[in-house]
């Protein structure tokens, strides 16, 4: 049971990662001039995805060291970026939402969006390190 949480965020990981390309697309097409394909809706598709699999996973998180260890918070720095990275969810799906239901020419949303969740993507790479040192102390 305890294998389903890396696993989930994992997933989540790599379609946060393919959901960042997309938009690097995107940025490259109108911030630097190259010219290039976005595709919108599947950015959207894959930013979803991830959005709610690292909210789900953080949830799911939590209810897997309850049922293991009777006890959360004892993950170290895991759980601790892990609730940094809330917030910054919050506005990646916020400003994602209103971005695809409201479109126009925009500039500084979609750079605010693009920053957040790019950090959130940094943030994620290294929760895998410091999931992977949960697993070596706590697990195996």
């Amino acid at each position: 049971m305890l294998w389903i949480h890396p696993a989930i965020q994992l997933i989540a990981t790599v379609a946060g990662f393919y959901a960042a390309y997309l938009g690097g697309e995107r940025f490259l097409s109108q911030h630097v001039g190259l010219r290039t394909q976005f595709l919108w809706k599947r950015h959207v598709l894959f930013g979803r995805i991830a959005m709610l699999l690292w909210l789900g996973g953080l949830l799911g998180g939590l209810i897997i060291a309850r049922l293991k260890w009777q006890v959360n918070f004892i993950t170290g720095e895991h759980y601790e970026v892990a609730f940094a990275m809330v917030p910054l969810l919050v506005v990646g799906v916020v400003s994602g939402i209103y971005m695809d239901r409201r479109k126009a020419k925009r500039t500084a949303l979609p750079i605010l969006h693009g920053a957040c969740n790019l950090l959130l993507l940094f943030m994620a790479f290294y929760q895998i390190k410091t999931g992977w040192q949960v697993i070596q102390n706590l697990v195996l």
